[in-house]
């Protein structure tokens, strides 16, 4: 049976944090817009930073639909779902924003991430909570995790803040959306902290 919650905290902040990937869904506001669903994972990624905020790394890599439907509208729904203990599924529906590079509060956001940041971020989503909820996860398998795959990092990680801008610039789909919309700000900021 379903539960709602009023905030992030003690059981459920500790569910959160314990899982190896989660999944992000957004849309824009045209009802034959592309809806977006992305999974997302490496260590250290997304944090909690209060009991009604979250923030997850953006990285390059991919399209930026989530970056342009939160610009657009704002609207984002977070799950976790345990694939290897007590059966449970959490969401939390928000209201999303994209920081970018060359916003004052850049420095502030990425120093929450530690480790986890690297070259390949070029935005930082945060989330303030509308809607927190659980249900049971019986139908979800069981699965087991072996370990972070190292490739985007490793990717990256060789490339200088010149060279991922450029990568950004060329890219189909990251400073406009598969529909049209403003996404990632080209070119790209460089990294100040």
């Amino acid at each position: 049976m379903g539960k709602l919650h009023e905030h992030i905290d003690g059981r459920l902040r500790a569910f959160i944090e314990a899982q190896p990937m989660f999944f992000t869904a957004t849309a824009p506001l045209a009802g034959d817009g592309h809806v977006n669903l992305s999974p997302k994972g490496r260590a250290g990624t997304l944090v909690v930073i209060d009991e009604h905020t979250l923030a997850y790394l953006d990285f390059g890599g991919s399209g930026a639909e989530t970056i342009a439907h939160v610009r657009e509208n704002g609207r984002i729904t977070l799950m976790w779902c345990s694939f290897s203990e007590a059966p449970n599924i959490v969401r939390v529906h928000g209201e999303g924003e994209a920081v970018f590079r060359d916003d004052p509060r850049w420095g502030e956001l990425i120093a929450l991430f530690g480790a986890a940041d690297g070259p390949s971020a070029r935005a930082i989503i945060v989330v303030r909570t509308k809607r927190i909820s659980d249900v049971c996860g019986y139908a979800v398998p069981f699965m087991e995790y072996q370990g972070e795959r190292t490739l985007h990092a490793e990717y990256f990680g060789r490339k200088t803040d010149e060279e991922f801008s450029r990568y950004c610039e060329k890219k189909e789909f990251i400073a406009t959306s598969l529909d049209g919309l403003p996404a990632l700000p080209l070119p790209l900021p460089p990294r100040t902290v």
